[in-house]
């Protein structure tokens, strides 16, 4: 049967429905603009992460020069719990003093520092509100699924502002620092070497100062990395190790791991193949000597886990493992020795940290800190017993013994009784010095190196003595300048000789006999001033001096060019600056004296002024971090008035007793009044 024939029409009508068919399914099947849904993506993941972020300011601690030196410092954070528990960096907060934590809302909280891992930068506080509450916390992602030219967020506050967004992808998710840096390119923390564990997730996610300890998202809104570094890339801390770390830190406030005690590197370049880690020394004494493992042997295998060491991006995964291994248990370490596989059994030691806390011992004048295993084989010692001082403070008791004490030294006896650690000298100390208002000189027997010294030091805080006054001598109360031969000249009156008075002080007999700024004196009671030379500048006060107190002198005065007889009563000199009674604040680090009847009239203040004047701020001190200034005048403390130095050392002796979180004073500086508030760290 023949086919059924189409017209021309009919087909071209088909055809058309099929093209317009088609292109309506083109259409429909595009995606939409890639732009828009990266856009959509990226305010989903921060409206998720960032009621969690947080801005952090701390106030550390380091050590100088015998003392503990107060600092700030601004980083970031992001709350992981609901109970308000948060991850930053070691080196943001690892030290903090004080801690008080900015939400996205703009509250401040304060917070406490419950651990900290100098070995893989991590840290963990938790916010203390004043009532409790439940936090918006963000979630950790796993960082094994990243993947590079994923998109990433990196969320913080960059050099102290409000928490910011930057965008970028992952570049690299095994970023380690090339051996070829040498040891001063690597990067430690507290002398612990981060990227002996770390194997950095490198972004291009613009990161600054500031954004340290920040969370690194992915687009899901959960945290795949912890910012820490920026070297062209930014480096983040894995989520999967960071998560670890907070997790032994939250339950235990450290990290418990176990040390073999052996030098390890990636295989040499002849080795024939892959498998194992070089061994390129042992610790004497440790868990590996004992197990016999010997220098230039591979591991091949430990506690049942194949090792694959041939580059320096693989050494994080061993490093992991040897630090994981179960602590006094022995597990096997296979090596290859001579050709030949030799099974051995080792048992690993715990860790512990490198460097223990530091302690201001200001009664010494120094800083020092216990012996910890790891420190103590450094050193090359047998034991830890004694104190390694850190710092010395130039001019204070250690520095100032014959012979001196220096950093590394190890205190080791006091008057023949043993310092087995700080804890140990600190209650010495106590002793040696209580009910003390003067230095005590002990002995005191230190090690350095392989070498035994005795020395004594004179411990103690010597409290600041009144200074004592000065004879009080008849006194005229103004300020001069000598008239120059040059100032004659000018005034047409070469034989003009005596003093131009610059300053008559108010509510005096000067003033009130008539004497003014300008007046020229040429003669006391008829006897010519000779005075023509800035050298000359004591002639009228030594002058003055051989009069009695109470004793009225005429003054020979031109004004105007006319010679004028003015008698002025002399009166007792007031007392000078260096006389004023002192007080020094050991607490907060700042002294302060009486108010002299110069600095009265210097600042134009009333007579009698009251409070006490800031004479000196240590660098790094409490006084210093709430903005207390040399020059300041102490009016109040806490709302009580201060009239003087006894006055206010009265009041700072409530305040160390009461030990309050804040300490509010108020001072005058300049023209102006304002209320400064000091934020202590109180310790036992």
């Amino acid at each position: 049967m023949d086919q059924c024939r189409r017209s021309p029409a009919w087909q071209w009508t088909v055809v058309l429905l099929c093209l317009l068919c088609a292109t309506s399914k083109r259409v429909s099947a595009e995606p939409k603009d890639p732009a828009s849904g990266l856009h959509a993506a990226v305010d989903r993941a921060i409206e998720k992460v960032k009621p969690a972020l947080v801005r952090i300011h701390v106030v550390s601690t380091e050590f100088g020069e015998g003392r503990e030196i107060k600092m700030q410092a601004v980083g970031s954070g992001a709350i992981i719990s609901p109970d308000g528990f948060l991850i930053t960096n070691h080196h943001v907060a690892g030290h903090g003093a004080r801690m008080f934590c900015t939400l996205s809302d703009r509250q401040e909280i304060e917070a406490d520092l419950i651990g900290t891992d100098p070995l893989t930068d991590i840290a963990i506080l938790k916010l203390r509100p004043d009532k409790p509450r439940v936090f918006a916390f963000v979630k950790f992602g796993d960082s094994s699924k990243i993947r590079v030219g994923d998109y990433v967020l990196a969320m913080g506050s960059p050099m102290a502002l409000s928490q910011s967004v930057t965008l970028g992808i992952l570049s690299n998710v095994e970023m380690v620092l090339p051996r070829f840096f040498g040891p001063g390119g690597r990067f430690k923390m507290d002398g612990e070497d981060v990227g002996g564990l770390v194997r950095w997730i490198g972004h291009d996610a613009a990161i600054y100062p500031g954004n340290s300890g920040g969370p690194l998202v992915n687009l899901q809104g959960d945290i795949v990395g912890i910012n820490e570094i920026s070297l062209g890339l930014g480096g983040a801390i894995p989520a999967n190790l960071a998560k670890s770390v907070a997790d032994q830190l939250m339950a235990h406030g450290k990290v418990q791991r176990s040390w073999l005690g052996f030098d390890v590197q990636p295989l040499l370049k002849g080795a024939k193949d892959d498998h194992g880690v070089l061994i390129g020394g042992i610790v004497h004494g440790s868990p590996a000597d004992v197990a016999g493992i010997k220098t230039g042997d591979r591991l091949l295998r430990l506690n049942g886990q194949p090792t694959h060491v041939r580059y320096e991006e693989q050494m994080p995964d061993f490093m992991r493992l040897v630090t994981s291994l179960p602590i006094g248990k022995e597990v096997p370490a296979v090596v290859l020795r001579d050709g030949k596989e030799v099974t051995l059994t080792v048992a690993a030691a715990e860790r512990g940290e490198l460097y223990p806390t530091q302690h201001e011992l200001k009664a010494w004048g120094l800083t020092g800190r216990n012996l910890s295993a790891l420190l103590a084989k450094e050193m090359k010692r047998t034991s830890r017993d004694g104190v390694m001082v850190t710092t010395v403070r130039p001019g204070g008791p250690a520095g100032e013994a014959k012979p001196a004490l220096e950093p590394q030294d190890v205190l080791v006896e006091v008057d023949r009784k043993p310092v087995n650690s700080v804890e140990d000298l600190i209650e010495l100390t106590k002793t040696i010095t209580q009910g003390k208002k003067r230095p005590v000189p002990v002995i005191a027997t230190f090690e350095r190196k392989a070498a035994r010294y005795m020395t004594v030091v004179k411990v103690g805080m010597e409290e600041l003595r009144d200074p004592g006054l000065e004879v009080s001598k008849a006194w005229l109360p103004v300020e001069t300048q000598v008239i120059s031969r040059d100032i004659a000249k000018q005034l047409a009156q070469p034989d003009l000789k005596g003093f131009y008075i610059t300053q008559v002080y108010s509510d005096s007999s000067a003033e009130k006999a008539g004497l003014k700024p300008g007046d020229f004196v040429t003669a006391v009671d008829d006897i010519k001033l000779t005075a023509a030379a800035p050298e000359d500048q004591d002639e009228l006060d030594t002058l003055i001096r051989q009069y009695d107190i109470g004793k009225t002198v005429q003054l020979t005065v031109v004004r105007d060019l006319k010679p004028a007889k003015i008698s002025v009563e002399l009166t007792r000199s007031p007392k000078l600056r260096r006389e004023m009674k002192k007080y020094r604040n050991d607490d907060f680090e700042f002294t302060v004296r009486d108010v002299a009847f110069f600095d009265s009239a210097e600042e134009q203040w009333d007579h009698g002024q009251n409070g006490a004047l800031v004479e000196d701020v240590k660098s790094g001190s409490w006084a210093e971090l709430g903005s207390l200034y040399i020059g300041d005048l102490i009016l109040e403390v806490d709302h009580h008035p201060v009239s003087d130095v006894e006055s206010l050392k009265k009041l700072m002796m409530q305040v160390a007793a009461q030990k309050p979180s804040t300490v509010v004073m108020r001072v005058k500086r300049g023209i102006h009044s304002m209320y400064v508030e000091l934020e202590p760290n109180w310790k036992e």
